[in-house]
């Protein structure tokens, strides 16, 4: 927690409904801290640790260049989504939510749905993404990605067409999937892959595209390398086995560590920073915090092909990685909230102001 400046980080059990989870709020400078909850099968407390301090740190940067005033926070549930789910361990983990008082406001993430969330809104406003809102932010995020991808196309040859690209994407799930019918609808030739292989399968059948076993996507010879699964794919093994000029993804948390953006950047493949690039799930969620209008997310997610070009200039002009570039600005307008909380201007939490409603406000500039 010192090493990345988090404030806050929550141990949640309850025996009676089997519910083990964590919550971590990683920086509320900006406004109160929104972020998915994700629930998997952690084979440590230890991992989930690690798993959800990276992911709000994640959440609090994407939030920040996205322009949002929100900070950044995530929630884990140890457990198989498979097998493990109940009514009961959802309104547990609810119930936890409120005690934070609207500073931390839950959405769906991996191994969680709508109906998950409608759960969680038996027992505490502070969740958006339910089945009545503006429901899954999956086909917002796989929109946000594809204009990334247009964007780094654009920068390295002028034209932002993924007509005739071959694009390899590593996960089929839910964004995935969606990015695929995209990319497909845009003329790309796609290679899939998923742990899952009657689902990539299942893709590759729909789409006409070529599935490869997992063990293969990284070796594939593509114009695009699309992580869209879990995070920490692109590791010093990683780096030397790609063979493409762009990685662009809807995972969070791509690089394993900091320095394999800038390894990249020296292997000379333009890493458009995850959470510049997936921000649409976001976005989509941050506008139910209001009445949620569609044609209003669009637009802001469109904004993320400007965003990644103005990335890749500054760091192009700076010499910088263009995950250093990105941090820069994430940092800056951190900074800046910090600066002001510090001078009394304090960030609102959600609903304050306006409770007649029943539910969470926040003014947003979208």
């Amino acid at each position: 927690m010192e090493k990345d400046s988090h404030e806050q980080l929550v141990l949640c059990q309850d025996k009676a409904s089997g519910l083990k989870a964590l919550i971590a709020i990683h920086s509320t400078a900006l406004g109160p801290a929104l972020g998915g909850t994700r629930m998997w099968p952690y084979e440590t407390e230890e991992e989930a640790l690690t798993d959800v301090l990276r992911l709000s740190r994640g959440m609090s940067y994407k939030a920040s260049v996205a322009g949002l005033p929100l900070g950044g926070g995530k929630g884990v549930i140890i457990g198989d989504p498979e097998s493990d789910k109940s009514e009961a361990l959802f309104q547990a983990y609810g119930r936890f939510i409120d005690s934070l008082q609207g500073w931390y406001i839950t959405a769906e993430d991996v191994g969680t749905c709508p109906e998950d969330m409608d759960c969680i809104a038996g027992c505490t406003k502070w969740v958006v993404g339910t089945s009545s809102g503006g429901g899954d932010p999956s086909p917002w995020t796989a929109r946000g990605v594809r204009q990334g991808m247009r964007a780094a196309l654009k920068h390295l040859s002028g034209s932002d067409s993924l007509a005739g690209k071959v694009v390899a994407v590593q996960g089929t799930g839910h964004v995935g999937l969606f990015l695929c019918r995209l990319l497909a609808a845009d003329g790309a030739r796609l290679v899939v892959t998923d742990i899952n292989r009657q689902r990539a399968e299942q893709a590759a059948s729909e789409l006409g595209a070529t599935a490869v076993s997992p063990e293969e996507i990284l070796d594939t010879s593509c114009d695009i390398f699309a992580p869209c699964a879990l995070g920490a794919v692109i590791d010093d093994e990683a780096v030397n086995r790609l063979r493409c000029s762009i990685v662009a993804g809807a995972a969070n948390n791509v690089l394993a560590e900091d320095r394999h953006g800038h390894l990249l950047a020296e292997q000379g493949i333009l890493y458009v920073p995850d959470y510049v690039i997936n921000a649409g799930g976001l976005i989509c969620v941050a506008d139910q915090l209001e009445a949620f209008d569609p044609d209003r997310v669009l637009n802001r997610v469109n904004t993320i092909y400007d965003t990644c070009l103005e990335i890749f200039d500054l760091a192009e002009s700076e010499s910088l990685a263009p995950c250093a570039a990105a941090d820069r600005i994430a940092e800056q307008r951190m900074a800046n909230g910090a600066v002001e909380r510090a001078t009394g201007h304090t960030p609102r939490r959600a609903g304050q102001g306006r409770e007649e409603t029943g539910r969470c406000n926040l003014e947003l500039s979208l």
